[in-house]
C-alpha cells in the first residue's frame, strides 16, 4: 500500500481523472456543433471509457477515505449529465434525428427526465442493476446514428426511455453486476469494440461487427428483462 501522502496524490489523480470528462464533454459539444457525429460519437466513447475507469480506481485506492471532504460521487454525476445526458441531446438535436417540429420538445424531455435519475437515492438495487433507465443517452445516440430509423420512430423511442425512467425496470450495469459477470464482461468489450469499428465505417457497417454488435447487444438486454422480471430485490442508495 502507499503512504498516507501518495495516497492522497493518487486520490485526487483519481478525482483529476473523473473531471477530465467534462474537457471531453466540450470536445464533443465542439464536434457536434461543426455537424460532426463521428467525432462526437468518439468523444462520447472516450467519456464512457474515463467513466467506466474512475469507479473501479477510487474503491481500488480508497478514495472516499483518503479525501473525506471532496465529494467524489456528486463530482461524477455533475460529469456524467454532462457526457451522458447533454451532449447526447444536443447530438439528436443538432443532426436532425427528431421530427422538426418536436424537436425542441424532445430535447427538453432528455434534460427533464435525466433529472429524476441523477436526482434518485434509489437508483440501484443491492445486486447493483439500475432501476430505471439510466439516463444511458450517449449510448442511445450511438444506436441512433448506427441504425438510421426514421425520425418518428426515434421520438418514439426516446419518448418511451424517458418514462421509463420511472419505472422499475431493471438495467444491467455491465461492471458491477456480478451474475453472469465473465459472459457479461466479454459482451461489454465486444459491444465496445464492434462499436467503434461501425461508428469507424459507416456507412459501410461491415455484416461481422453489425453481428457481433447486434448479439453482445441482445445478451446486455437478455440480462437486464430477466431481472425485471424476477422477484425484485430492496433498492439501494446510489454509491
Amino acid at each position: 500500500m502507499p503512504s498516507h501522502g501518495a495516497g492522497r496524490i493518487i486520490a485526487w489523480s483519481v478525482h483529476v481523472l473523473t473531471a477530465s470528462g467534462v474537457v471531453i464533454g466540450l470536445l464533443a459539444t465542439l464536434a457536434v456543433l461543426k455537424g460532426d457525429a463521428r467525432e462526437t460519437l468518439l468523444w462520447l466513447g472516450v467519456a464512457l471509457a474515463i467513466d467506466g475507469l474512475d469507479g473501479p480506481l477510487a474503491r481500488r485506492f480508497e478514495v472516499r477515505r483518503l479525501l473525506p471532504r471532496f465529494d467524489g460521487a456528486a463530482l461524477d454525476l455533475v460529469v456524467d449529465y454532462f457526457t451522458y445526458v447533454v451532449v447526447p441531446a444536443l447530438f439528436l438535436y443538432q443532426l436532425g434525428y427528431f421530427p422538426e417540429a418536436w424537436a425542441v420538445p424532445a430535447t427538453a424531455f432528455i434534460l427533464a427526465t435525466s433529472l429524476y435519475i441523477f436526482a434518485n437515492v434509489d437508483m440501484k438495487t443491492e445486486d447493483n442493476y439500475f432501476v430505471g433507465f439510466p439516463a444511458i443517452w450517449n449510448v442511445v445516440a450511438l444506436y441512433v446514428y448506427v441504425i438510421d430509423p426514421p425520425k418518428m420512430a426515434t421520438l418514439i423511442v426516446v419518448i418511451a426511455l424517458g418514462l421509463a425512467s420511472f419505472s422499475t425496470a431493471k438495467f444491467l450495469h455491465p461492471l458491477r453486476v456480478r451474475e453472469g459477470r465473465p459472459i457479461t464482461i466479454a459482451a461489454t468489450a465486444i459491444w465496445a469494440v464492434s462499436s467503434l469499428v461501425l461508428v469507424l465505417t459507416i456507412p459501410d457497417r461491415p455484416v461481422w461487427a453489425l453481428g457481433a454488435w447486434a448479439l453482445a447487444s441482445a445478451w446486455l438486454v437478455i440480462q437486464s428483462l430477466r431481472r425485471t422480471f424476477r422477484t425484485p430485490t430492496q433498492p439501494m442508495p446510489a454509491e
